[in-house]
C-alpha cells in the first residue's frame, strides 16, 4: 500500500507516495547518515536532476535499492 507525504524541496512542498517498507528504508538510511528524510530527498532529488530522467518515487525507490545493495 502506497502511503503519501509532503516534503519541502527547495523552499516547495511536494508530495511523494512510497510503498511503506521504502519510508521505513529512507528514515533509516536518514538516520544513519545523521540527516533528515527531506534532506535526503534533496539530495537525490538534486542527483536525479543532474543524471537521471526517473521521477522523485522512481528515483528514492532507486536510491534505497542501490545503498542497501552496496551495504
Amino acid at each position: 500500500m502506497l502511503k503519501k507525504r509532503s516534503i519541502t524541496i527547495k523552499g516547495h512542498s511536494t508530495s511523494i507516495s512510497l510503498e511503506a517498507i521504502f519510508w521505513e528504508a529512507l528514515s533509516e538510511i536518514a538516520n544513519t547518515q545523521e540527516k533528515s528524510i527531506a534532506s535526503l530527498v534533496s539530495e537525490i532529488d538534486t542527483k536525479r536532476s543532474t543524471q537521471e530522467k526517473f521521477g522523485l518515487s522512481s528515483a528514492i525507490r532507486v536510491y534505497i535499492l542501490d545503498y542497501f545493495k552496496n551495504k
